[in-house]
């Protein structure tokens, strides 16, 4: 069964040294996603449980309340914060919303997909009831009158907000350091980044402060964080999910996306978001069906998951993968080239047809995407100027004003992405640097769409090293811009992709997660959550429950 590790595809055979196998993978017969959680020794290598889906059982056959599970999840949130900080702010009516909810049950109403579930929000999606920060102090203690259409859609769900987490200032950055409030900890090693800019949201789910979160990926923000932290994460297809209350970065860019434990937790809180919003003129009301994009409700992302006892063995027999070669290639740690290259090998052993895909512009990716972000910035961020939004500054005129406000409330990573993109939109410089910049996006597209015409999904690392050290490339922003070069080009298309941890390499007390990153063609969310999930059932050999919640939270 485990062959094809020794003797790899030809096409694929020279990223396996004869020196350096990939990592062996068993495949075996696992419980159903719909029983009820359940404590796992840290030994034991169960698939992921759906914890959503764990949790409406037990609500619904009174095994247990929504108050009593709130109670659970924000006594480890406490415990866990003094370590991690995670969140910036918490909410005060959670158990009033918790007893809300016992209250429907108790009166056999019907409840939500996602009654008793709790859900961190990143401090960049509004909302009503708690401070909206971006991670900045020029937005400090600022409540938005609203909510943000995802926020609002899963309170409608009866979703529980539990709170806002952290995360790098207006989402620039990879490791949440440039919070202007707090510096996030990743919770398989304290002294290691979480990665960013949605390193809160990441943490906090893999710490299990809540059971699922929502973050904003504008050239990596959630896949990366999802690799560093040992979770899912996903960012839809841009349109997919309304922005209408998300902070704005780089608006051509930016979306909202979910992490979750699990991949049907993940799917779940996707259907729970996505739809057409009036109130935000780019999000779509295409969906994707047989390579033809067609006007309809938004799917039920978790329909076509299918149980690992129904599997058959060769469940993915037919599925088109292609390997990306630019992201094996220089540059990626030793470590996560063999752990992803373990992965692809399972995937082979799953049924799919393997090939090696190369895209040529994929290099240029990178200085393409500050380009752009940094340019978009530079006008998203005008509207901070002490008087239209963020905290003013005592001045006598009103250049003074202007000067000030920013100047005390912006971050330096902030000033710094400002001042690159005013360069960058610059009269003497437009031509050379923006518009250059689009027409590298276009051949980005063009490239991903012929990749994908002839593969139903594209693999890649999510990252190409691990997670770090804290303060490690702090003071080099060239090394960790280039931390994103596996992620910026699938925001540049527009495209959906899934990212769920495969495998560990070396590093803090018992190792560190690696992610797999899979890209789909645009609206395919469905397809990559199936093969996501039939992936995580059948991966054996991994628990990825990190040793802060495996230990106990120490006191």
């Amino acid at each position: 069964m485990l062959s094809t590790l020794h003797h790899p595809p030809r096409r694929l055979s020279r990223f396996f040294p004869a020196n350096n196998k990939p990592r062996h993978f068993h495949t075996k017969p696992v419980l159903s996603s719909s029983q009820p959680v359940t404590d796992q020794s840290p030994s034991s290598t169960s698939p992921p449980e759906s914890q959503i889906l764990s949790i409406r059982h037990s609500l619904l056959s009174r095994e247990v309340t929504a108050t009593q599970l709130a109670e659970t999840y924000l006594s480890r949130l406490k415990l866990a914060e003094p370590q991690l900080k995670s969140f910036i702010h918490v909410s005060n009516n959670v158990l009033k919303e918790a007893q809300s909810i016992d209250d429907k049950i108790k009166r056999n109403e019907n409840v939500g997909p996602l009654a008793g579930v709790l859900v961190g929000v990143k401090d960049n999606i509004c909302t009503v009831d708690m401070p909206s920060t971006a991670g900045s102090r020029v937005l400090e203690n600022y409540r938005p009158p609203f909510d943000a259409t995802a926020v609002k859609k899963v309170k409608e769900f009866d979703g529980i907000v539990v709170g806002k987490t952290n995360l790098d200032e207006f989402g620039m950055g990879s490791t949440t350091e440039s919070s202007s409030f707090q510096v996030t900890a990743n919770p398989w090693d304290i002294s290691r980044v979480p990665g960013g800019s949605s390193g809160g949201s990441a943490a906090a789910v893999s710490a299990r402060q809540c059971v699922v979160s929502l973050g904003s990926d504008t050239g990596g923000s959630v896949r990366q964080p999802a690799s560093f932290c040992g979770v899912v994460g996903l960012k839809p297809t841009y349109g997919r999910v309304s922005r209408y209350g998300l902070i704005a970065y780089a608006s051509s860019l930016d979306v909202i996306g979910c992490f979750g434990s699990s991949v049907a937790d993940t799917g779940i809180l996707l259907s729970a978001i996505s739809g057409h919003d009036r109130l935000d003129a780019t999000s779509s009301k295409q969906v994707r069906v047989l390579q033809i994009s067609v006007s309809q409700e938004v799917p039920d992302f978790t329909s076509q998951l299918i149980s690992a006892a129904l599997l058959e063995s060769k469940p993915l027999k037919g599925l088109k993968v292609g390997v990306i070669r630019e992201t094996l290639e220089n540059g990626v740690d030793s470590g996560v080239k063999s752990t992803v290259l373990g992965a692809v090998s399972h995937l082979e052993e799953l049924g799919c047809t393997l090939s090696e895909v190369s895209l040529p512009s994929f290099s240029l990716g990178l200085p393409a995407y500050y380009i752009l972000a940094s340019s978009e910035s530079s006008s998203n961020l005008s509207r901070y100027d002490g008087v239209r939004y963020g905290n003013q500054a005592a001045a006598e005129d009103l250049n003074a004003l202007y000067g000030d406000s920013r100047a005390k409330g912006f971050g330096s990573e902030v000033k710094m992405r400002i001042l690159m993109g005013t360069y960058a939109l610059s009269a003497g410089y437009y031509d050379a640097y923006y518009k250059r910049a689009q027409q590298v996006r276009t051949l980005i597209q063009k490239s991903f769409k012929t990749a994908l015409d002839e593969n139903d999904i594209l693999i890649s690392p999510a990252a190409p090293s691990a997670a770090y050290k804290i303060g490690e490339k702090k003071n080099d922003p060239l090394a960790m811009y280039s931390g994103d070069i596996m992620t910026v080009n699938v925001n540049l298309a527009g495209l959906p992709a899934l990212v769920l941890p495969c495998g560990f390499v070396e590093g803090g007390p018992i190792g560190l997660p690696v992610g797999l990153q899979m890209i789909g063609a645009a609206f395919d969310e469905g397809k990559l959550l199936k093969v996501g999930h039939i992936f995580e059932q059948t991966l054996q050999g991994c628990r990825f429950v990190p040793p802060l919640i495996a230990d106990g939270i120490p006191q």
